[in-house]
């Protein structure tokens, strides 16, 4: 089981519609798939999404990352040699979806040469997870459209409304629109991607206080220290901290700092390894978790339900898996369906992951 091949492969697939939030916007999934290839002949794969509005990574920065550092590290190393891939990786600094996709392209490896799906490696509590939708920045009419095309199309009744424009009577007005329009049928909650200052973001919540909402994700910037203590103090529903709390160290900052009470994993972000860290981590502080959304095509949504399922503290609340339904095509030779609002785990060895060789043929940029 040594890995004997490195691949990072740029790919582009064009968004139907761009999905647009606080921080910047997506047309277009300039996407990674990384290819880990063993002596027996065995090929995991995995996804890196670029997010340089958020952690400074580009395409071409995660293929040159890999091609120039990462494979000359990981070539010859065995696949059960998780520690010291994880230290190898460590060396360097930054580069987490690069890093990740390795890290989850060598785990499915792993699972097809044992015989074991992934989800089953990390712990199998379970086999599917309720889907969560993210809506974009649009107007209240259109965005109520989306989520009855979801409702109607696939069964989801739990939405995540992007959040963070100014003034914030903008974004308010919508979830009570989508409020008005479902009732309780649906479950509601905001991100707000740190575009909101902390006093605006308890304004807001206190103008969507009749609303219902769960959650409150990432209002206003981890940075703004004492502001954000002030602010989940007065939120009366769980703060999930999102890109302020990657590392099982920032988890452990922001939460014992008073500055969030939930988390957000992020598997596109810290792999199956460094998120199982972060879950015992949340679990042994006793926060909620939720299992976020890195904008990912179907191969990095089914890297999150195979993770997500794994455990129960993450299966408890839907996870963000949907969002390649914007996209125009994807890579996998058979689709991901979401069917009654619930995503299932492929079945089989490792992720159960199949490049379809056409699409990729059509879809890579080198």
């Amino acid at each position: 089981m040594k890995i004997t091949q490195v691949e990072a492969i740029p790919f582009a697939i064009p968004y139907a519609k761009p999905l647009k939030f606080a921080s910047g916007e997506v047309h277009v999934a300039e996407h990674v798939l990384v290819r880990v290839t063993t002596d027996d002949g065995v090929v995991g794969v995995a996804e890196a999404p670029p997010r340089p509005f958020t952690y400074g990574e580009t395409q071409v920065g995660i293929v040159a990352v890999i091609d120039g550092i990462f494979a000359p590290q990981l070539i010859g190393l065995d696949l059960m040699e998780r520690e010291q891939i994880h230290g190898r990786l460590g060396r360097t600094v930054g580069n987490p979806t690069a890093k990740s996709a390795l890290d989850m392209a060598i785990w499915d490896a792993l699972g097809q040469s044992l015989g074991y799906g992934v989800t089953e490696l990390l712990g199998g509590y379970t086999d599917r997870m309720r889907v969560s939708h993210m809506l974009g920045f649009d107007e209240p009419a259109a965005m109520v459209a989306e989520a009855e095309r979801m409702r109607d199309l696939h069964g989801i009744t739990t939405f995540k409304v992007k959040v963070g424009r100014r003034p914030f009577t903008l974004d308010t007005a919508v979830v009570r629109a989508l409020r008005e329009r479902f009732g309780d049928e649906v479950e509601l909650y905001v991100d707000g991607n740190r575009g909101w200052s902390p006093s605006e973001s308890a304004r807001a919540m206190r103008e969507m206080a009749d609303l219902d909402l769960t959650l409150a994700e990432e209002l206003c910037p981890a940075d703004d220290l004492i502001g954000r203590r002030w602010l989940v103090q007065q939120v009366d529903v769980p703060f999930v901290a999102d890109e302020s709390a990657v590392t099982p160290a920032e988890v452990t900052r922001e939460v014992l700092g008073g500055s969030a009470n939930a988390i957000s994993i992020k598997t596109a972000r810290t792999g199956f390894t460094t998120s199982r860290r972060v879950h015992h981590l949340a679990e042994g502080l006793g926060v909620e978790v939720v299992m976020g959304n890195q904008i990912d095509g179907q191969l990095g949504s089914l890297c999150s339900v195979a993770f997500g399922s794994a455990f129960e503290l993450t299966s408890r609340r839907a996870g963000e898996l949907s969002n390649f339904l914007d996209m125009t095509d994807d890579l996998l030779a058979e689709p991901l369906e979401i069917r009654g609002g619930e995503l299932v785990v492929r079945s089989g060895p490792g992720l159960g992951a199949v490049i379809d060789p056409d699409k990729l043929a059509r879809f890579r940029q080198d």
